[in-house]
């Protein structure tokens, strides 16, 4: 517990100063001591994300590759829950159309996005050169509805999720796609991200150790650089803000690394 600097003395404010500075304070953050949960979104009548076991080998990515926790068994959330507020990212995938949300479904997210979340919007049935299938269409309109004042807007490398950890040339997944992401900005935070690439089929790996999905048309080296945008989002959720007791993290950045092929 920190003490307020007006209940000190003046030269014991002074020695707490100095201890400040030399002494790093313990970061406080959301959900299981600070780990990133990939948190599947449900809504309707989904059962689970297009990829099952996308989320899982997400998180065990990040904590390969940089020194930030994660939870190796991602949550499941349902839109109308009231535990969908309790930790700060979201990942919606699905490959068929989705049914339009419950008044019920809107006021979580809705909640949800004024508290600083982030959603990741992942079309799973994106074709080859990034076309939306029915799912990415239809995700797209119920957006629109949680955030009627919100209009999706280009992100490239330039943007801070190309450079969180990993600096990136362009957004891939088990798909090429588009060079880019589509985000709605809130605040001057990217709280929607959309993405044309199906970043879980990249992601996704069965029990037996092979990968699930072929990744095309760029094989190893694309999912490769995909992986690494799965883990800049990661990254880009841990050190963003949520709700008014969450602090910045820039501990998990220490380990920057550099794009090698």
């Amino acid at each position: 517990m920190r003490l307020r600097p007006f209940a000190l003395p003046a030269v014991a404010l002074l020695i707490a100063a100095a201890l400040v500075v030399l002494v790093p304070s313990p970061a406080r953050a959301f959900g299981d001591a600070g780990a990133f949960d990939p948190r599947v979104l449900l809504t309707g009548a989904q059962t689970g994300p297009a990829r099952a076991t996308a989320p899982a080998r997400w998180a065990w990515e990040l904590m390969q590759r940089t020194s930030a926790p994660a939870r190796l068994h991602p949550t499941v959330v349902h839109a109308d829950e009231p535990s969908i507020v309790d930790a700060p990212f979201l990942y919606w995938s699905g490959d068929t159309e989705l049914a339009p949300l419950t008044g019920a479904e809107i006021r979580g997210l809705r909640g949800f996005l004024a508290l600083g979340g982030i959603l990741l919007v992942d079309d799973a049935g994106a074709g080859d050169r990034g076309e939306p299938s029915a799912f990415g269409k239809s995700a797209r309109r119920e957006v629109a509805r949680v955030l009627p004042d919100g209009a999706p807007i280009t992100i490239g490398t330039d943007h801070v999720v190309f450079r969180t950890f990993y600096l990136l040339r362009r957004a891939e997944g088990r798909v090429e796609g588009p060079p880019s992401l589509e985000a709605i900005v809130r605040g001057g935070q990217a709280q929607v991200l959309f993405s044309e690439h199906d970043l879980g089929g990249a992601l996704a790996r069965g029990a037996s150790g092979m990968w699930d999905q072929q990744v095309v048309p760029g094989g190893d080296l694309q999912r490769e650089h995909a992986i690494r945008l799965a883990v800049n989002i990661a990254m880009y959720v841990l050190c963003s803000n949520y709700k008014d007791d969450q602090v910045h993290a820039p501990f998990l950045m220490r380990r920057r690394a550099l794009t090698s092929p």
